[in-house]
């Protein structure tokens, strides 16, 4: 071989491994910014991990708190009119009855707010084998006063098994459930409760024969504070807002279908 193509074979030899040097060096950096982005990213999860669990620490810590003196003055004013009833007018009860209520609607309120903390601030929620209709017969015992006094009649077909996590899911029905018993119409209401196979998911819904709501209100009834109804009909606005969360952190989602004066339908989905 001669010199010259000696020396061209060098050359290309030195090129590649210079070539070779700065390939190996830039996988090095890259390889370096990919684990300082990950160090990141873990310090930034558990970051926002510390700032949830301190988040549901101060909205329990808040709610026990506030709860304290809303007791104190549902008590006392209680107390001062049983006492006292001989000496108050009729004015005065009524002001005792206000203030009472206001109390008791405050300390709802309250409760509604922790459960809706506790539930949007869940980074993810435990995926677990759930019999449904588990869940409704434990709600029919909870809201038995309810369906007591409303004459209510509860039925269900053959619920599956899903997964999802069972405090929540018995939250979800409750107030469904409970919702169709407080708007009903003039008759006892009538509540059934059906599952279809969707594959992947199950589509649960709820129909009632209760008041109904208008189409404008459909999706405004989904959000926080939302209430169609006033004093006269118990709740803090919350119930509904609850169950969308709860429904969209079992990654389903939450709809009704329903005309003013002719009952309602709710429909969620959930995981198989």
């Amino acid at each position: 071989m001669g010199s010259s193509a000696q020396t061209e074979l060098q050359y290309l030899k030195h090129q590649i491994e210079e070539l070779t040097k700065k390939l190996a060096e830039r996988e090095a950096r890259e390889a370096e910014l990919v684990a300082g982005f990950e160090k990141r990213v873990e310090e930034r999860t558990a970051e926002l991990r510390r700032s949830n669990e301190d988040l549901q620490q101060f909205a329990y810590v808040s709610s026990h708190d506030l709860q304290e003196p809303l007791r104190t003055i549902v008590g006392y004013t209680q107390l001062l009119e049983h006492r006292c009833k001989e000496k108050l007018d009729d004015d005065a009860k009524e002001f005792m009855a206000y203030i009472v209520d206001a109390a008791q609607r405050m300390s709802a309120l309250v409760n509604d707010l922790l459960s809706y903390s506790r539930v949007a601030n869940v980074e993810r929620v435990p995926l677990r084998r759930v019999e449904t209709s588990g869940v409704v017969a434990g709600v029919e015992l909870n809201l038995m006063k309810a369906v007591s006094e409303s004459g209510a009649v509860i039925k269900s077909e053959d619920l599956p098994v899903v997964m999802g996590d069972e405090t929540q899911l018995s939250q979800l029905f409750q107030n469904l459930i409970g919702n169709a018993i407080k708007y009903r119409g003039t008759d006892p209401p009538k509540i059934q409760i059906k599952a279809e196979d969707q594959g992947d998911y199950w589509l649960f819904s709820i129909t009632d024969n209760g008041i109904g709501i208008d189409a404008a209100y459909h999706e405004r009834i989904f959000g926080l504070f939302k209430r169609l109804h006033g004093r006269d009909v118990p709740g803090t606005g919350l119930g509904l807002a609850i169950c969308r969360k709860i429904v969209e952190k079992h990654q389903g989602r939450i709809w009704v279908e329903s005309e003013l004066g002719k009952g309602s339908v709710f429909y969620f989905t959930l995981p198989a």
